[in-house]
Parts: structure tokens; C-alpha cells; sequence
């Protein structure tokens, strides 16, 4: 049996059982081999808050629970409420409840951390430290100071021995989850083991505070020319994996309008401009703070715009970029054809087997949302509606996707205590446009040009390979062909489609090859030519055009 191999850290793995039965899940422990590590002796005779365990929601069990297991599953719980293609809505919504409220660190330790980091006593490198902490989360606290030539500061400090506790903590969940991972399936949970993957590659970075520092660096020189945004600038000489300091911010949180009336600052204009500002991170550097809430968005008496906290950060590349805009187009345009291509376009995978039901999908969304009033308009709620389609459809997709999504959210909230007929939609589309008129222009359709050219090279230098390999097998007997569909010349049509499409593309690049190899050969100048160009180079590119045109339509055909 697999519990007779050797469990690590199995103590932990013991009270995260006896949680996970103490809020009513013993169907999790009893219908996987957990249940071998829980006394027969346990009763579920738990309450809460006063209350019997089974009066709350499952849901809320789950949270509850989590909540109790300590920080590094509540970061969990954060990371998978990111991710409403693996988990239901409601789910999602208990889980952004969670706040990783955590006691803070002695100061006498924050300063043995300090000196033991940076080599020096913290009397030689800053004028004050306050003792009282500005913030405590479950990796570390902040304080502000001032350094000895004088800038002021926050100084963030990373917790002792969290490294190895977040390490152990991952590790258990891996075990568990890899135990009842069927269950978990079976109750609406996919892809766990993915997102514990996500989840550690993010907490591997945060734990890491010289990360941050990077993010910070291209910040600032992404936004070094506007004079209406700052970043406030890091110490690299003074920050190291588990210290961090930072210029301070000075000024007011940007939902303080008292403070704003005070100043002279009129709160729509802050609206908008804090919106155009993030935007501009999503649609055109592709770069984006991924944590706007309010805490991190400081407004200065100038009416500057400073973020704060980078160790939460988006990307997202061109072709996703490309993609994201091409949903809001297509929902602009009142065109569910075009935003079903753009949100399969940002999958990885999915199980889209109906094209024409998401498209009426997200016909009845477009419905819904194209007719509201400015006031109504509310891009939480379509982002909720589209999250809520890719869950049923299976699509796993970036992140990052769903990071913006979040973070737009957020943003509108804040937007609409400021301005409350800001139009978020309205505001996003203009960029959306540009993005695609950027997706066409001349300089990036040669490089998409470029680059399918440099891949059809690639399956033009394996093909052979791969039709040797295929043929060894035929001569061995070794070729299968499986199906599991029960319409066998469905199949056949689409494996013919399939074989035409490749023999298409083959022969486009062999033209492609052809005309370059003639174009480019000693004996060029000496035949017959139009415009300049011999005449096999002219007609070989006009049959690979016209030969190109055939299979876009094809590929067209086929996925209608």
C-alpha cells in the first residue's frame, strides 16, 4: 500500500487530517487513503463561532479550514481565487474573504534579521527604525525609517524560518492533493496539482525580495517620462533575499477624498487617470502590478500616482496581449463569433467541442451587457459572467488573464468611490482598438510573417524524420490508430480535412523554398524577368499566395 512508504513531516500531515474532519470533511479523509493516519477514536462534535459545523455551507467550511491551517494555505486559498478555471464561483468568493491576519515580529528580531543581512548594526545605517510596523503579512513586515544619508524609507523584513515552514506546508499539500485528487475532480476541483506548481513557483519568488527589486527597476524605467505616475525607487545596496528597502511614499491613500478636497485634487480626474495608468500597463508595455488595492495606490499633494508593493507582478506577451483586446473588440462590436476565436486563441486547452453554443454563450452575455447604462455598467460582473464560461468550458488559460481580470475589478471599485458614472468598459475599449490596429500594422505582420516562416522551417527539417519514423513502424507493424468516437466517418472527414491542410502547407513552403533558392541563385540576373523578379520566383510566390489563401479558407471552414 502507498502508506507504507515513508511520509515526511507526518505530524503536520495529522493536524491538517484532524482540521479537514473537525469542519465536516471526513468524506475527503475516509473515501481516500488518508483515513489510515485518524484515530477511530476522533468524534465530530466541533462548532464554530457557536454554532454546530455543518450549519455553514461547504464552502465555507472549506475557508474556515484553511483559515486555521495558517498562512501558507491562506496564500493558497488567495492564489486559487485567481483561478476561476479550476474552481466554482462560489468557491472563489469565499475564498477572497480570507485575510492572512498575522501577528507581527518582535522588533528585536526584525533588527537581529537586519544586522545579520546587511552586515552592519542598525544604528550605523538609519537615523530611526520605528518599532511599531507599518504592516504584518504572513512573509514578512514593513517599517519605516530613514537612512543615515537621509532619504526616508520602509524597510521590509522577511518573518524567521518561513522559508523551510512554506516548503513543508507545499509539500504536504502536494501529498494530499496527489491522494485525493479524484475526489476533488469529482466535486468541481480540477487541475489541482497545476496550481500547487503555480503556487510554488509564486511563493518562491516572493520569499526572494531581490525580485521585487527587478520589478521595481523596470518599473521605473518603463514610466521614467511621465510626470503624472511615479515608483518609488528601491535600495539595491541595502536590500538583499530576505530584506527590502524602499524609498517611502509620502501622501494619502487614493480613496481619501477629505484628504483630496484638502489638497485641491478633484477625484474624477484621479479616476480616470489612475485607470488610464494601469490600463497602459496591461495593453501596452504588457508589464502589470497585479495588487492595485487601495493600500497600494498612493496619491501625493501634486496629484502624482505612486504604486507600492511590487511583489505581486502580471505579463502577459503579444499574442495573449493581442487576444485579451480582441475579446472587448468582439464584445464592442456586439460579435460573439470574434470573442469565442480570441478566448479559445488564450487557452493552452479546453473543451470547446460546441463552438456554436459558447458562441451562444457569449451572444446572450453580449445581450446583457450592451444595453446597461453608463451607471450600470460594471466590469466586475462581466468579468464574473466571462469566468464563469471558461470554467464551464474547461479553458485553461494564463494567469495572467485572470490577474487582470481581478485587478480591473478592483480597480472599478475604487474608480466608481471617486467617479460614480465612470464607464470602466468605456474606458478600456480605446485601447483594445489600438492594440489591434498595432496587431496589423506593417512592422508586426512582417515578424508574424517572420516567424511562421522560421516554424514552417522547422516542420519542414522534421517532416522527413517523422515520415521515416512512421514508415519504420508500418514496416514493423507497429502503426495504431485509436478512436473513441462512435461516428467513424466524422472521423474520416476530419482526418482528411487534416491530411489536405498539411499537403497544402507543405506545398506553400516548398514554393516559398523554391522562389528563394531561384531569387537568390548566381544565374538571377540572366533570366527572364517581371519587375525585376524571375519569372519562376514571380510565379511561385503568386501560387504559394494564392495556395495560402486556399487553406486560411479551409481552416476558416473548418472551424465555424
Amino acid at each position: 500500500m502507498l502508506f507504507n512508504q515513508t511520509i515526511k513531516n507526518l505530524n503536520r500531515l495529522r493536524q491538517i487530517i484532524q482540521v479537514l474532519v473537525k469542519y465536516g470533511f471526513e468524506d475527503v479523509v475516509t473515501s481516500t487513503t488518508l483515513r489510515n493516519l485518524v484515530p477511530a477514536s476522533r468524534q465530530l462534535s466541533w462548532s464554530r463561532q457557536n454554532r454546530p459545523v455543518f450549519a455553514y455551507s461547504r464552502y465555507e467550511r472549506i475557508r474556515m479550514a484553511l483559515e486555521e491551517l495558517g498562512p501558507t494555505y491562506i496564500k493558497f486559498a488567495q492564489v486559487l481565487s485567481n483561478r476561476p478555471d479550476v474552481l466554482p464561483e462560489a468557491l472563489i468568493s469565499e475564498f477572497v474573504k480570507l485575510q492572512s491576519d498575522v501577528p507581527p515580529i518582535p522588533f528585536a528580531t526584525v533588527k537581529d534579521t537586519l544586522e545579520r543581512e546587511l552586515g552592519q548594526k542598525v544604528e550605523t545605517l538609519f537615523q530611526y527604525l520605528l518599532e511599531k510596523p507599518l504592516g504584518s503579512a504572513s512573509i514578512g513586515q514593513v517599517h519605516r525609517g530613514r537612512l543615515i544619508s537621509g532619504e526616508e524609507v520602509v524597510v521590509k523584513v522577511q518573518r524567521p524560518r518561513v522559508r523551510p515552514t512554506v516548503e513543508t506546508d507545499i509539500a504536504i499539500l502536494k501529498e494530499v492533493a496527489m491522494r485525493a485528487e479524484s475526489y476533488l475532480e469529482r466535486n468541481g476541483i480540477s487541475s489541482v496539482m497545476d496550481i500547487l506548481e503555480t503556487l510554488e513557483k509564486t511563493m518562491q519568488r516572493e520569499l526572494d525580495y531581490r525580485n521585487e527589486v527587478r520589478n521595481i527597476r523596470q518599473f521605473r524605467e518603463l514610466y521614467k517620462d511621465r510626470k503624472d505616475f511615479y515608483v518609488p525607487k528601491a535600495y539595491p545596496e541595502f536590500s538583499t533575499e530576505k530584506v527590502l528597502v524602499q524609498e517611502y511614499a509620502d501622501g494619502c491613500k487614493i480613496t481619501d477624498q477629505v484628504q483630496m478636497a484638502r489638497w485641491g485634487l478633484i477625484p474624477a480626474d484621479i479616476a480616470s487617470r489612475g485607470m488610464h495608468i494601469y490600463l497602459s500597463q496591461i495593453f501596452e508595455t504588457g508589464l502589470f502590478h497585479a495588487d492595485p488595492h487601495p493600500g497600494n495606490i498612493i496619491l501625493r499633494e501634486n496629484g502624482v500616482i505612486c504604486l507600492i508593493d511590487f511583489g505581486m507582478v502580471g505579463r502577459m506577451n503579444d499574442s495573449d496581449r493581442f487576444a485579451f483586446a480582441g475579446i472587448f473588440i468582439g464584445m464592442a462590436q456586439q460579435n460573439p463569433r470574434k470573442m469565442a476565436a480570441n478566448l479559445i486563441r488564450l487557452t493552452t486547452e479546453h473543451e470547446v467541442n460546441d463552438r456554436q453554443r459558447l458562441e451562444q454563450d457569449l451572444s446572450r452575455l453580449i445581450e446583457d451587457f450592451s444595453g446597461l447604462e453608463i451607471e450600470d455598467g460594471n466590469i466586475a460582473a462581466l468579468g464574473i459572467r466571462l469566468q464563469k464560461i471558461i470554467y464551464d468550458y474547461r479553458m485553461k488559460m494564463p494567469g495572467s488573464v485572470f490577474l487582470i481580470l481581478r485587478a480591473l475589478a478592483i480597480l472599478e471599485g475604487i474608480g466608481k468611490q471617486l467617479h460614480p458614472h465612470l464607464n470602466a468598459y468605456a474606458e478600456v475599449a480605446p485601447y483594445g482598438r489600438r492594440l489591434i490596429q498595432e496587431q496589423f500594422s506593417p512592422g508586426n505582420l512582417v515578424n508574424e510573417f517572420s516567424w511562421r516562416l522560421s516554424n514552417l522551417d522547422e516542420l519542414l527539417s522534421a517532416l522527413p524524420l517523422e515520415v521515416l519514423d512512421i514508415l519504420r513502424q508500418v514496416r514493423k507493424g507497429e502503426l495504431k490508430f485509436e478512436t473513441h468516437s462512435a461516428d467513424r466517418d466524422l472521423n474520416l472527414r476530419r482526418m482528411d480535412a487534416m491530411v489536405s491542410r498539411l499537403v497544402l502547407a507543405v506545398l506553400i513552403g516548398f514554393l516559398l523554398m523554391a522562389s528563394a533558392i531561384v531569387l537568390h541563385a548566381p544565374s538571377a540576373a540572366q533570366q527572364t524577368a517581371l519587375w525585376g523578379i524571375p519569372v519562376f520566383s514571380f510565379v511561385a510566390w503568386v501560387l504559394a499566395a494564392m495556395l495560402s489563401l486556399a487553406l486560411m479558407f479551409r481552416s476558416w471552414r473548418s472551424g465555424r
